[in-house]
């Protein structure tokens, strides 16, 4: 059997992930065949695909991590799951539980290894997580990376109490989520965006106070205005260098900033003396394991929180969708429907 795969194919950016034709993955007898559904974009998944920051892996290779279908087939030893499961993909599937290792990143979807955006992938059972009855499969493609992100920041590693500020920063997958679970979890949410429509967006999402920085820049004198000068609790940062010194200028001693985006690169001048003088924790998120996926889920379908979906495409304009992630004009997830 033969499937369609869109696949980068050189090093010349969009131009090089093409649609190609190539054999259906088989499942091995702990594996599971599974038809993705669909497929949901992060930044990550543009700059695999264009080169960018030096981002670069093995060619040919299928972008994106992020999916969810229906089970096809099941291998011979495996007896928890049946055709016809709904289900969605963890970001790394070797990583269930635990700590965070090499290993786990190396297994990353649509980075060293083939991603999503293909009408069949083999994984194995254990990593699979059935998607809530309240979700559409559309939605659930949108949770692995960026949901299990905000997830992490703000639940694990951030250990958000009701009553704390977190500041988020732009409209993109991360925040919105980080914005939900922020507001689910009892906080007050400022936050940052490029367009005073966005804005308004972000308003009527529960956001208490929003700003646009492109007319306002000195966003972290802002939020030290709105906290009486102590500053914020939390930062989802997902700019980096060209952002982060703010955001150590716009967080409370003893607060807690997780550093998640490269949207400005990958290197910079960074104010260490500020972490160092205010007793700041900066934690460094690559997404999270399966457990912590599923704990999310539970919270999501406990509190009906469904995702902020942008746009879907269909699978033959996968480039479109990229190039729209390109724009920035996005808010929430870009998804592509196969």
């Amino acid at each position: 059997m033969n499937m369609k795969a869109w696949q980068i194919t050189g090093t010349e950016g969009l131009p090089s992930l093409k649609l190609q034709e190539t054999p259906a993955p088989v499942p091995g007898k702990r594996d599971v065949l599974v038809k993705i559904k669909a497929c949901s974009l992060n930044y990550r998944d543009y700059m695999n695909v264009t080169g960018i920051r030096g981002i670069t892996g093995p060619i040919p290779r299928v972008p994106c991590s992020d999916g969810a279908g229906v089970i096809e087939s099941v291998g011979a030893e495996v007896t928890d799951w049946q055709p016809g499961r709904r289900v969605v993909i963890p970001f790394m599937p070797t990583w269930l539980d635990g700590g965070f290792t090499q290993a786990h990143a190396a297994a990353a979807l649509g980075g060293a290894v083939d991603g999503l955006l293909r009408e069949y992938a083999t994984l194995p059972a254990s990593s699979l997580i059935e998607v809530p009855e309240f979700l559409s499969l559309e939605e659930a493609a949108t949770l692995p990376c960026a949901a299990v992100t905000a997830w992490d920041a703000l639940q694990v590693r951030g250990q958000i109490q009701s009553g704390e500020t977190v500041l988020i920063l732009g409209t993109g997958g991360v925040s919105i989520f980080a914005l939900q679970m922020a507001i689910s979890a009892g906080a007050r949410v400022l936050a940052i965006t490029s367009s005073d429509e966005k804005a308004k967006r972000l308003l009527s999402m529960g956001a208490a106070a929003v700003i646009n920085y492109r007319d306002h820049p000195a966003w972290d004198e802002w939020a030290l205005a709105l906290t009486d000068g102590l500053g914020v609790d939390k930062v989802i940062e997902i700019g980096g260098p060209d952002t982060l010194n703010r955001s150590i200028k716009a967080t409370r001693f003893g607060g807690h900033i997780s550093l998640i985006g490269v949207l400005t690169g990958t290197a910079g001048d960074i104010q260490t003396v500020g972490i160092l003088r205010k007793g700041i924790r900066l934690d460094g998120i690559y997404v999270g394991s399966k457990s912590m996926f599923q704990r999310m889920l539970a919270h999501m379908t406990q509190n009906k929180m469904r995702p902020v979906i942008d746009r879907i495409y269909d699978f033959a304009d996968a480039p479109e969708a990229f190039l729209h992630l390109e724009s920035g004009r996005h808010f929430g997830k870009i998804v592509i429907r196969a």
